[in-house]
Protein backbone atom coordinates (compact mmCIF):
# COMPACT_ATOMS: atom_id res chain seq x y z
CA UNK A 1 0.00 0.00 0.00
CA UNK A 2 1.38 3.33 -0.90
CA UNK A 3 2.58 5.88 1.80
CA UNK A 4 -0.12 8.15 3.19
CA UNK A 5 0.46 11.18 4.87
CA UNK A 6 -0.41 11.79 8.39
CA UNK A 7 -2.82 14.74 7.93
CA UNK A 8 -4.27 11.87 5.51
CA UNK A 9 -3.97 8.78 7.80
CA UNK A 10 -5.20 10.36 10.89
CA UNK A 11 -8.42 12.83 8.96
CA UNK A 12 -11.40 12.40 11.10
CA UNK A 13 -13.69 10.10 9.51
CA UNK A 14 -16.80 10.99 12.20
CA UNK A 15 -18.19 14.32 13.22
CA UNK A 16 -16.88 13.02 17.01
CA UNK A 17 -12.97 12.72 15.79
CA UNK A 18 -12.72 16.42 14.93
CA UNK A 19 -10.46 18.02 16.82
CA UNK A 20 -12.25 21.88 17.93
CA UNK A 21 -14.47 23.65 16.10
CA UNK A 22 -17.53 22.17 18.59
CA UNK A 23 -19.85 24.82 17.92
CA UNK A 24 -20.02 23.99 14.38
CA UNK A 25 -20.32 20.14 14.82
CA UNK A 26 -22.93 20.99 17.41
CA UNK A 27 -25.02 22.93 14.54
CA UNK A 28 -24.89 20.50 11.84
CA UNK A 29 -25.53 17.68 14.01
CA UNK A 30 -29.21 19.56 14.36
CA UNK A 31 -29.54 20.41 11.21
CA UNK A 32 -29.17 16.77 10.33
CA UNK A 33 -31.34 15.50 12.58
CA UNK A 34 -34.51 18.54 12.33
CA UNK A 35 -33.83 18.00 8.43
CA UNK A 36 -32.89 21.47 8.35
CA UNK A 37 -30.54 21.41 5.21
CA UNK A 38 -29.50 24.68 3.34
CA UNK A 39 -28.83 24.44 -0.04
CA UNK A 40 -25.48 26.45 -0.04
CA UNK A 41 -22.99 26.95 3.27
CA UNK A 42 -19.85 29.16 3.71
CA UNK A 43 -16.47 27.42 5.51
CA UNK A 44 -14.69 30.29 6.11
CA UNK A 45 -11.41 30.63 8.15
CA UNK A 46 -7.40 29.73 8.55
CA UNK A 47 -6.14 27.21 6.56
CA UNK A 48 -5.55 23.37 8.44
CA UNK A 49 -8.75 24.08 10.57
CA UNK A 50 -10.83 21.46 9.10
CA UNK A 51 -12.91 23.12 6.49
CA UNK A 52 -12.61 20.93 3.57
CA UNK A 53 -12.40 17.63 6.03
CA UNK A 54 -16.05 19.08 8.06
CA UNK A 55 -17.37 19.45 3.92
CA UNK A 56 -16.73 15.97 3.38
CA UNK A 57 -18.37 14.51 7.01
CA UNK A 58 -21.46 16.69 6.16
CA UNK A 59 -21.43 14.70 2.46
CA UNK A 60 -21.09 10.84 4.06
CA UNK A 61 -23.77 11.97 7.16
CA UNK A 62 -25.94 13.18 3.92
CA UNK A 63 -25.83 9.94 2.18
CA UNK A 64 -24.82 7.48 4.92
CA UNK A 65 -26.69 4.19 4.07
CA UNK A 66 -27.50 3.57 7.57
CA UNK A 67 -29.85 6.94 7.39
CA UNK A 68 -29.08 10.97 7.64
CA UNK A 69 -26.70 12.13 10.30
CA UNK A 70 -25.20 8.57 10.78
CA UNK A 71 -21.45 7.99 9.56
CA UNK A 72 -21.27 4.35 9.74
CA UNK A 73 -17.71 4.45 7.53
CA UNK A 74 -19.17 0.74 6.50
CA UNK A 75 -21.41 1.36 3.73
CA UNK A 76 -20.85 1.71 -0.37
CA UNK A 77 -21.60 5.50 -0.03
CA UNK A 78 -19.08 6.11 3.10
CA UNK A 79 -16.76 4.63 1.64
CA UNK A 80 -16.57 6.13 -1.72
CA UNK A 81 -16.88 9.49 -0.26
CA UNK A 82 -13.44 8.00 1.95
CA UNK A 83 -11.73 6.90 -0.77
CA UNK A 84 -12.53 10.23 -2.74
CA UNK A 85 -14.55 8.56 -5.82
CA UNK A 86 -18.00 8.96 -5.14
CA UNK A 87 -20.04 9.83 -8.19
CA UNK A 88 -22.24 12.50 -6.33
CA UNK A 89 -19.49 14.09 -4.12
CA UNK A 90 -17.82 16.55 -6.30
CA UNK A 91 -14.31 18.66 -5.62
CA UNK A 92 -13.47 21.30 -7.42
CA UNK A 93 -10.08 23.15 -6.45
CA UNK A 94 -11.39 27.14 -7.37
CA UNK A 95 -7.37 27.74 -7.15
CA UNK A 96 -6.53 25.88 -11.00
CA UNK A 97 -10.51 26.16 -12.24
CA UNK A 98 -11.69 29.71 -11.51
CA UNK A 99 -12.70 30.60 -14.66
CA UNK A 100 -16.30 30.64 -15.99
CA UNK A 101 -15.70 27.68 -18.51
CA UNK A 102 -15.65 25.41 -15.67
CA UNK A 103 -18.19 27.07 -13.51
CA UNK A 104 -20.34 26.21 -16.56
CA UNK A 105 -19.61 22.87 -16.84
CA UNK A 106 -20.24 22.05 -13.24
CA UNK A 107 -24.09 24.07 -13.24
CA UNK A 108 -24.49 21.60 -16.74
CA UNK A 109 -24.42 18.47 -14.56
CA UNK A 110 -26.31 20.05 -11.43
CA UNK A 111 -29.57 19.02 -13.21
CA UNK A 112 -29.35 15.73 -13.37
CA UNK A 113 -30.27 13.08 -10.54
CA UNK A 114 -28.04 11.53 -8.56
CA UNK A 115 -26.05 8.69 -9.02
CA UNK A 116 -25.73 6.31 -5.76
CA UNK A 117 -26.34 9.09 -2.50
CA UNK A 118 -29.70 10.97 -1.95
CA UNK A 119 -28.01 13.99 -2.13
CA UNK A 120 -25.33 15.62 -4.81
CA UNK A 121 -22.88 17.29 -3.00
CA UNK A 122 -20.59 19.88 -4.78
CA UNK A 123 -17.41 20.86 -2.55
CA UNK A 124 -15.68 24.43 -4.02
CA UNK A 125 -12.22 24.71 -2.28
CA UNK A 126 -10.45 28.37 -1.81
CA UNK A 127 -13.84 29.60 -3.50
CA UNK A 128 -12.68 33.55 -3.30
CA UNK A 129 -10.11 32.52 -6.32
CA UNK A 130 -13.24 32.35 -8.94
CA UNK A 131 -13.34 35.43 -11.16
CA UNK A 132 -16.24 37.84 -11.27
CA UNK A 133 -17.33 35.74 -14.26
CA UNK A 134 -17.45 31.92 -12.71
CA UNK A 135 -19.29 34.19 -9.71
CA UNK A 136 -22.02 35.30 -11.96
CA UNK A 137 -22.36 32.29 -13.24
CA UNK A 138 -22.99 30.30 -10.27
CA UNK A 139 -25.06 33.11 -8.40
CA UNK A 140 -28.35 31.44 -10.33
CA UNK A 141 -27.63 28.38 -9.66
CA UNK A 142 -27.05 28.86 -5.79
CA UNK A 143 -30.05 31.07 -5.55
CA UNK A 144 -32.33 28.36 -6.89
CA UNK A 145 -31.18 25.09 -6.96
CA UNK A 146 -32.40 21.42 -7.44
CA UNK A 147 -33.38 19.81 -4.02
CA UNK A 148 -31.36 17.45 -3.98
CA UNK A 149 -28.17 19.95 -4.97
CA UNK A 150 -25.89 21.08 -2.14
CA UNK A 151 -22.86 23.36 -2.21
CA UNK A 152 -20.55 23.88 0.08
CA UNK A 153 -18.04 26.64 -0.73
CA UNK A 154 -14.53 26.95 1.25
CA UNK A 155 -12.00 29.52 1.88
CA UNK A 156 -9.63 31.45 4.10
CA UNK A 157 -10.69 34.64 2.56
CA UNK A 158 -14.42 35.64 2.64
CA UNK A 159 -13.79 38.71 2.09
CA UNK A 160 -12.86 38.53 -1.47
CA UNK A 161 -16.50 36.97 -2.14
CA UNK A 162 -19.45 38.76 -3.75
CA UNK A 163 -22.00 39.89 -1.27
CA UNK A 164 -24.76 38.57 -3.44
CA UNK A 165 -22.70 35.14 -3.25
CA UNK A 166 -22.98 34.98 0.43
CA UNK A 167 -25.99 36.68 1.13
CA UNK A 168 -27.15 33.08 -0.68
CA UNK A 169 -25.05 30.79 1.76
CA UNK A 170 -25.07 29.72 5.13
CA UNK A 171 -22.13 30.72 6.93
CA UNK A 172 -19.99 28.89 9.40
CA UNK A 173 -16.65 30.60 10.48
CA UNK A 174 -14.44 28.05 11.68
CA UNK A 175 -11.41 29.30 14.39
CA UNK A 176 -7.98 27.93 14.71
CA UNK A 177 -7.78 24.59 16.42
CA UNK A 178 -6.98 25.50 20.68
CA UNK A 179 -2.96 24.20 21.80
CA UNK A 180 -5.03 21.78 23.88
CA UNK A 181 -6.99 20.14 21.34
CA UNK A 182 -3.95 20.10 18.42
CA UNK A 183 -1.68 18.71 22.18
CA UNK A 184 -4.06 16.02 22.74
CA UNK A 185 -4.59 14.72 19.06
CA UNK A 186 -0.97 14.69 18.73
CA UNK A 187 -0.27 12.83 21.90
CA UNK A 188 -2.90 10.46 20.59
CA UNK A 189 -1.50 9.89 17.38
CA UNK A 190 2.13 9.34 18.75
CA UNK A 191 0.47 6.94 21.16
CA UNK A 192 -1.05 5.26 18.05
CA UNK A 193 2.68 4.85 15.95
CA UNK A 194 4.03 3.68 18.97
CA UNK A 195 6.81 6.53 18.88
CA UNK A 196 8.81 7.97 22.06
CA UNK A 197 8.60 11.34 22.82
CA UNK A 198 9.31 14.36 24.94
CA UNK A 199 6.38 16.30 26.36
CA UNK A 200 8.06 19.70 25.58
CA UNK A 201 8.55 18.49 21.77
CA UNK A 202 4.89 18.44 21.72
CA UNK A 203 4.37 21.89 22.78
CA UNK A 204 7.02 23.32 20.71
CA UNK A 205 4.80 21.45 17.42
CA UNK A 206 1.69 22.82 18.80
CA UNK A 207 3.37 26.41 18.95
CA UNK A 208 4.20 26.35 15.44
CA UNK A 209 1.50 24.75 14.06
CA UNK A 210 -0.83 28.29 15.26
CA UNK A 211 -3.81 26.61 15.30
CA UNK A 212 -3.79 24.71 12.50
CA UNK A 213 -3.95 21.04 12.86
CA UNK A 214 -3.15 19.76 9.65
CA UNK A 215 -0.54 21.97 10.20
CA UNK A 216 0.65 20.49 13.32
CA UNK A 217 0.72 16.67 11.74
CA UNK A 218 2.69 17.81 8.74
CA UNK A 219 5.69 19.63 11.16
CA UNK A 220 5.53 16.36 13.29
CA UNK A 221 5.47 13.87 10.14
CA UNK A 222 8.48 16.29 9.01
CA UNK A 223 10.26 15.73 12.56
CA UNK A 224 9.70 11.68 12.56
CA UNK A 225 11.26 11.60 8.90
CA UNK A 226 14.87 13.02 10.91
CA UNK A 227 14.79 11.82 13.40
CA UNK A 228 13.93 8.29 13.12
CA UNK A 229 10.74 8.14 14.95
CA UNK A 230 11.42 9.36 17.80
CA UNK A 231 10.43 13.46 19.12
CA UNK A 232 12.44 15.25 20.86
CA UNK A 233 13.11 19.22 21.33
CA UNK A 234 16.47 19.18 19.51
CA UNK A 235 15.22 17.90 16.42
CA UNK A 236 12.46 20.33 15.88
CA UNK A 237 14.98 23.19 17.21
CA UNK A 238 17.00 22.14 14.27
CA UNK A 239 14.89 21.06 11.95
CA UNK A 240 12.70 24.58 12.03
CA UNK A 241 16.27 26.60 12.96
CA UNK A 242 14.76 27.62 16.03
CA UNK A 243 16.63 28.65 19.21
CA UNK A 244 15.62 26.79 22.31
CA UNK A 245 14.03 28.50 25.28
CA UNK A 246 17.26 28.40 27.40
CA UNK A 247 19.22 30.41 24.30
CA UNK A 248 16.82 32.84 24.05
CA UNK A 249 16.89 33.47 28.13
CA UNK A 250 20.92 33.85 28.14
CA UNK A 251 20.48 36.09 24.73
CA UNK A 252 18.05 38.80 27.30
CA UNK A 253 20.29 38.65 29.88
CA UNK A 254 23.42 39.73 27.85
CA UNK A 255 20.83 42.32 26.78
CA UNK A 256 19.99 43.44 30.03
CA UNK A 257 23.88 43.16 30.98
CA UNK A 258 24.92 45.10 28.51
CA UNK A 259 26.95 42.79 27.40
CA UNK A 260 27.70 44.06 23.37
CA UNK A 261 30.56 41.26 22.75
CA UNK A 262 28.56 38.17 23.90
CA UNK A 263 25.07 39.71 21.93
CA UNK A 264 26.60 40.11 18.89
CA UNK A 265 28.70 37.07 19.37
CA UNK A 266 25.29 34.89 19.50
CA UNK A 267 23.69 37.07 16.15
CA UNK A 268 26.56 35.31 14.43
CA UNK A 269 25.93 31.99 15.79
CA UNK A 270 22.03 32.42 14.81
CA UNK A 271 22.73 33.71 11.09
CA UNK A 272 25.69 30.92 10.75
CA UNK A 273 22.89 28.89 11.40
CA UNK A 274 19.95 30.22 9.39
CA UNK A 275 18.16 30.94 12.27
CA UNK A 276 14.41 31.94 11.89
CA UNK A 277 14.86 35.61 12.53
CA UNK A 278 11.64 36.59 12.40
CA UNK A 279 10.19 33.75 15.34
CA UNK A 280 13.19 34.59 17.09
CA UNK A 281 12.05 38.33 17.73
CA UNK A 282 8.39 37.14 18.29
CA UNK A 283 9.60 34.68 20.95
CA UNK A 284 11.58 37.03 22.66
CA UNK A 285 8.44 39.07 23.00
CA UNK A 286 6.57 36.48 24.38
CA UNK A 287 9.22 36.41 26.87
CA UNK A 288 9.06 39.87 27.81
CA UNK A 289 5.34 39.56 27.79
CA UNK A 290 5.71 37.22 30.15
CA UNK A 291 8.07 39.08 32.65
CA UNK A 292 5.57 42.12 32.49
CA UNK A 293 2.88 39.29 33.85
CA UNK A 294 4.98 37.75 36.28
CA UNK A 295 6.34 41.55 37.69
CA UNK A 296 3.18 42.95 38.04
CA UNK A 297 1.11 39.86 39.58
CA UNK A 298 3.60 37.73 40.71
CA UNK A 299 1.47 35.00 39.50
CA UNK A 300 2.02 31.83 36.88
CA UNK A 301 -0.96 31.44 35.95
CA UNK A 302 -0.88 33.90 33.21
CA UNK A 303 2.23 32.75 31.72
CA UNK A 304 2.54 31.18 28.47
CA UNK A 305 6.28 30.94 27.14
CA UNK A 306 8.08 30.96 30.44
CA UNK A 307 7.50 28.49 33.77
CA UNK A 308 7.15 30.31 37.04
CA UNK A 309 10.62 29.85 38.20
CA UNK A 310 11.85 30.82 34.66
CA UNK A 311 9.88 34.41 35.21
CA UNK A 312 10.71 34.62 39.19
CA UNK A 313 14.62 34.11 37.57
CA UNK A 314 13.90 36.89 34.85
CA UNK A 315 12.21 39.25 37.10
CA UNK A 316 15.58 39.72 39.16
CA UNK A 317 17.35 41.13 35.53
CA UNK A 318 14.30 43.22 34.02
CA UNK A 319 11.77 45.55 35.82
CA UNK A 320 8.62 46.23 33.77
CA UNK A 321 9.28 49.27 33.26
CA UNK A 322 12.65 48.20 31.03
CA UNK A 323 10.65 45.06 29.73
CA UNK A 324 8.21 47.40 28.12
CA UNK A 325 10.73 49.66 26.46
CA UNK A 326 11.94 46.55 24.69
CA UNK A 327 8.86 45.22 23.34
CA UNK A 328 8.25 48.65 21.84
CA UNK A 329 11.64 48.04 20.04
CA UNK A 330 11.11 44.62 18.98
CA UNK A 331 7.55 45.45 17.87
CA UNK A 332 8.81 48.49 15.82
CA UNK A 333 11.32 45.65 14.27
CA UNK A 334 8.79 43.36 13.20
CA UNK A 335 6.72 46.06 11.84
CA UNK A 336 9.84 47.12 9.53
CA UNK A 337 11.00 43.50 8.41
CA UNK A 338 8.14 43.67 5.94
CA UNK A 339 9.85 46.59 4.10
CA UNK A 340 13.43 45.07 4.00
CA UNK A 341 15.07 42.71 1.50
CA UNK A 342 17.26 41.27 4.11
CA UNK A 343 15.97 41.37 8.19
CA UNK A 344 19.46 39.83 9.93
CA UNK A 345 20.86 43.52 9.19
CA UNK A 346 17.72 45.55 10.75
CA UNK A 347 17.63 42.46 13.33
CA UNK A 348 21.15 43.44 14.32
CA UNK A 349 20.30 46.86 14.87
CA UNK A 350 17.56 45.94 16.68
CA UNK A 351 19.84 43.78 19.34
CA UNK A 352 22.19 47.04 19.36
CA UNK A 353 18.68 49.31 20.38
CA UNK A 354 18.47 46.45 23.12
CA UNK A 355 21.85 45.91 24.62
CA UNK A 356 22.43 50.23 24.55
CA UNK A 357 18.81 50.83 26.56
CA UNK A 358 18.92 52.16 30.03
CA UNK A 359 16.70 52.07 32.85
CA UNK A 360 16.31 55.95 31.69
CA UNK A 361 15.47 56.14 28.30
CA UNK A 362 11.64 56.71 27.22
CA UNK A 363 9.54 54.76 26.35
CA UNK A 364 6.70 55.17 23.68
CA UNK A 365 2.90 55.71 25.72
CA UNK A 366 0.70 52.90 25.14
CA UNK A 367 -2.69 53.75 24.29
CA UNK A 368 -5.22 52.60 27.16
CA UNK A 369 -7.62 50.07 25.83
CA UNK A 370 -11.30 51.34 26.39
CA UNK A 371 -12.36 48.61 28.33
CA UNK A 372 -9.91 49.34 30.89
CA UNK A 373 -11.18 53.62 30.80
CA UNK A 374 -13.71 53.26 33.10
CA UNK A 375 -11.99 51.63 36.14
CA UNK A 376 -8.82 53.56 35.36
CA UNK A 377 -10.87 56.94 35.65
CA UNK A 378 -11.64 55.57 39.22
CA UNK A 379 -7.97 55.74 40.05
CA UNK A 380 -7.67 51.62 41.08
CA UNK A 381 -4.54 51.87 41.79
CA UNK A 382 -4.98 53.83 45.15
CA UNK A 383 -6.71 52.33 48.41
CA UNK A 384 -10.77 51.58 48.35
CA UNK A 385 -11.98 52.25 51.53
CA UNK A 386 -15.51 52.12 51.95
CA UNK A 387 -17.84 51.40 54.90
CA UNK A 388 -16.89 48.11 56.12
CA UNK A 389 -19.51 45.32 56.22
CA UNK A 390 -19.44 42.41 58.82
CA UNK A 391 -17.85 38.92 57.44
CA UNK A 392 -19.71 36.24 59.85
CA UNK A 393 -22.59 37.17 62.85
CA UNK A 394 -21.12 39.78 64.85
CA UNK A 395 -21.08 40.97 68.43
CA UNK A 396 -21.28 44.66 66.99
CA UNK A 397 -19.21 47.53 68.78
CA UNK A 398 -19.52 50.70 66.83
CA UNK A 399 -16.10 52.44 66.04
CA UNK A 400 -16.88 54.78 63.77
CA UNK A 401 -19.44 56.14 60.89
CA UNK A 402 -17.57 53.91 59.03
CA UNK A 403 -16.35 50.87 60.94
CA UNK A 404 -18.05 48.22 62.51
CA UNK A 405 -15.32 45.41 64.54
CA UNK A 406 -16.42 41.55 64.55
CA UNK A 407 -16.01 40.39 68.22
CA UNK A 408 -16.83 37.16 68.38
CA UNK A 409 -18.33 33.80 66.27
CA UNK A 410 -19.92 30.66 67.30
CA UNK A 411 -17.67 28.01 67.75
CA UNK A 412 -18.23 25.08 65.20
CA UNK A 413 -20.05 22.37 67.37
CA UNK A 414 -17.91 19.34 64.89
CA UNK A 415 -14.94 20.23 65.71
CA UNK A 416 -12.65 21.09 69.07
CA UNK A 417 -9.74 22.04 66.46
CA UNK A 418 -11.42 25.30 64.35
CA UNK A 419 -11.03 28.68 66.05
CA UNK A 420 -13.19 31.48 65.62
CA UNK A 421 -12.93 34.50 63.36
CA UNK A 422 -12.87 37.88 64.54
CA UNK A 423 -12.34 39.47 61.89
CA UNK A 424 -13.67 42.53 58.88
CA UNK A 425 -12.86 43.17 55.54
CA UNK A 426 -12.90 46.53 53.56
CA UNK A 427 -15.31 46.15 51.14
CA UNK A 428 -18.24 47.93 49.17
CA UNK A 429 -21.31 47.59 51.06
CA UNK A 430 -24.31 45.54 49.18
CA UNK A 431 -27.37 47.53 47.13
CA UNK A 432 -29.59 44.94 49.37
CA UNK A 433 -29.17 44.85 52.61
CA UNK A 434 -28.82 40.96 52.85
CA UNK A 435 -25.98 40.54 50.63
CA UNK A 436 -22.41 40.73 50.12
CA UNK A 437 -21.16 43.16 46.78
CA UNK A 438 -17.17 43.79 46.12
CA UNK A 439 -16.66 46.28 43.35
CA UNK A 440 -14.23 45.66 40.22
CA UNK A 441 -12.13 47.73 41.56
CA UNK A 442 -11.54 45.85 44.88
CA UNK A 443 -11.78 42.38 42.85
CA UNK A 444 -8.66 43.59 40.87
CA UNK A 445 -7.22 44.62 43.89
CA UNK A 446 -7.72 41.48 45.22
CA UNK A 447 -6.60 39.41 42.37
CA UNK A 448 -3.43 41.41 42.54
CA UNK A 449 -2.74 40.07 46.16
CA UNK A 450 -3.78 36.53 45.52
CA UNK A 451 -1.02 33.26 46.31
CA UNK A 452 -0.99 30.35 43.67
CA UNK A 453 0.37 28.31 46.80
CA UNK A 454 -2.81 29.06 48.88
CA UNK A 455 -4.85 28.48 45.40
CA UNK A 456 -3.36 24.96 44.70
CA UNK A 457 -3.73 24.04 48.53
CA UNK A 458 -7.13 24.97 47.77
CA UNK A 459 -7.71 23.10 44.73
CA UNK A 460 -5.90 20.40 45.52
CA UNK A 461 -8.17 19.56 48.75
CA UNK A 462 -11.55 20.90 47.48
CA UNK A 463 -13.18 17.23 47.59
CA UNK A 464 -12.68 17.08 50.70
CA UNK A 465 -15.51 19.63 51.35
CA UNK A 466 -17.66 17.22 50.55
CA UNK A 467 -17.27 14.73 53.89
CA UNK A 468 -19.40 17.73 55.22
CA UNK A 469 -21.86 17.97 52.91
CA UNK A 470 -24.16 15.63 54.91
CA UNK A 471 -23.48 17.46 58.65
CA UNK A 472 -26.31 18.57 60.47
CA UNK A 473 -25.69 22.33 60.35
CA UNK A 474 -23.15 22.74 58.20
CA UNK A 475 -23.82 20.46 55.26
CA UNK A 476 -25.83 23.06 53.36
CA UNK A 477 -22.61 25.46 53.40
CA UNK A 478 -20.47 22.50 52.22
CA UNK A 479 -23.00 21.38 49.71
CA UNK A 480 -22.84 25.14 47.81
CA UNK A 481 -18.84 25.71 48.58
CA UNK A 482 -18.35 22.04 46.20
CA UNK A 483 -20.57 23.45 43.46
CA UNK A 484 -17.60 25.97 43.02
CA UNK A 485 -14.23 26.37 42.22
CA UNK A 486 -11.06 28.49 43.57
CA UNK A 487 -10.79 31.36 40.93
CA UNK A 488 -8.34 33.38 43.41
CA UNK A 489 -7.21 33.17 46.87
CA UNK A 490 -5.07 35.34 49.61
CA UNK A 491 -4.46 34.89 52.92
CA UNK A 492 -7.60 36.46 53.87
CA UNK A 493 -9.85 36.25 50.73
CA UNK A 494 -11.12 33.75 48.88
CA UNK A 495 -12.64 34.24 45.38
CA UNK A 496 -15.02 31.17 43.75
CA UNK A 497 -16.40 30.74 40.27
CA UNK A 498 -19.94 29.07 40.33
CA UNK A 499 -21.11 28.24 36.47
CA UNK A 500 -24.90 29.93 37.71
CA UNK A 501 -24.90 33.43 38.57
CA UNK A 502 -28.07 32.17 40.87
CA UNK A 503 -25.53 30.05 43.26
CA UNK A 504 -23.42 32.79 43.23
CA UNK A 505 -25.89 34.99 44.54
CA UNK A 506 -26.73 32.09 47.57
CA UNK A 507 -22.88 32.16 48.66
CA UNK A 508 -22.95 36.26 48.82
CA UNK A 509 -25.97 36.18 51.30
CA UNK A 510 -24.92 36.97 54.73
CA UNK A 511 -26.44 34.83 56.67
CA UNK A 512 -24.28 31.87 54.77
CA UNK A 513 -21.11 33.80 55.15
CA UNK A 514 -20.34 32.54 59.01
CA UNK A 515 -21.35 28.65 57.86
CA UNK A 516 -19.26 28.37 54.77
CA UNK A 517 -16.16 30.52 57.21
CA UNK A 518 -16.55 27.50 59.24
CA UNK A 519 -16.73 25.00 56.53
CA UNK A 520 -13.09 26.32 55.07
CA UNK A 521 -11.43 27.01 58.21
CA UNK A 522 -12.57 23.45 59.29
CA UNK A 523 -11.01 21.43 56.11
CA UNK A 524 -8.38 23.74 55.44
CA UNK A 525 -7.50 25.40 59.01
CA UNK A 526 -7.74 29.13 57.21
CA UNK A 527 -9.35 31.89 57.97
CA UNK A 528 -10.99 33.59 54.75
CA UNK A 529 -13.88 35.85 53.61
CA UNK A 530 -15.65 34.03 51.24
CA UNK A 531 -17.05 36.01 48.03
CA UNK A 532 -18.77 34.18 44.61
CA UNK A 533 -18.88 35.49 40.86
CA UNK A 534 -20.01 33.82 38.15
CA UNK A 535 -18.65 32.32 35.53
CA UNK A 536 -19.34 35.55 33.16
CA UNK A 537 -18.67 37.71 36.13
CA UNK A 538 -15.31 35.91 35.99
CA UNK A 539 -14.37 36.70 32.47
CA UNK A 540 -14.81 40.01 32.38
CA UNK A 541 -12.55 40.34 35.65
CA UNK A 542 -9.93 38.28 34.07
CA UNK A 543 -9.87 40.05 30.88
CA UNK A 544 -10.12 43.78 32.85
CA UNK A 545 -6.95 42.33 35.05
CA UNK A 546 -5.10 41.71 31.46
CA UNK A 547 -5.66 44.76 30.01
CA UNK A 548 -4.60 47.15 33.21
CA UNK A 549 -1.73 45.03 33.34
CA UNK A 550 -1.15 45.46 30.50
CA UNK A 551 -0.70 49.11 30.65
CA UNK A 552 0.91 49.69 33.50
CA UNK A 553 -2.29 50.00 35.35
CA UNK A 554 -2.22 47.43 37.66
CA UNK A 555 -2.22 47.61 41.56
CA UNK A 556 1.37 46.57 43.26
CA UNK A 557 0.70 43.93 45.89
CA UNK A 558 2.92 45.54 48.28
CA UNK A 559 0.70 48.47 47.75
CA UNK A 560 -2.61 46.77 48.59
CA UNK A 561 -3.63 46.43 52.40
CA UNK A 562 -6.66 44.35 52.70
CA UNK A 563 -7.22 44.40 56.60
CA UNK A 564 -8.94 42.08 58.99
CA UNK A 565 -10.06 44.68 61.69
CA UNK A 566 -9.73 42.55 64.77
CA UNK A 567 -7.21 40.41 64.67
Amino acid sequence: MAYKALYRTYRPQTFDEVAGQEHIVKTLKNALATGKIAHAYLFAGPRGTGKTTMAKLFAKALNCEEGIGHQCNECKNCISIIEGNHPDVLELDAASNNGVDEIRELIDKVKYGTILGRYKVYIIDEVHMLSAGAFNALLKTLEEPPEHVIFILATTEPHKILPTILSRCQRYDFTKVSEVDIKERLKAILLNENVEYVEDAVELIVSLADGGMRDALSILEKVLAYSNNRLVVEDVLNIFALESKEEKIKLLKSIVNHDMSDVLSRLNNYVTKGTDIKRLTEDLLSILKDIVIYNSSNIGNYLESLKEEEASDLAKYISNEQALKMIDILLSAIKDYKNVTSINPLFEITLIKLTSLDETSPSRVIETPKVAEKVIEKEIVKPVIDKPVEIIEPKVEAKTEKEEIIKQVEEPVFTSSVTPIESVIYIKEAEQEDSFAISDELMIQVMAISKKEIKSELVDGWKNIKKLSTHEIYGKAATLLIDGRPLVASNKVLILEYPLAKLAEKVNAKDMQSELQTVINHVFNKHMFIYAVSRAQSIDLQALYMNLLQIGKLPKAKDVNLEFIGE
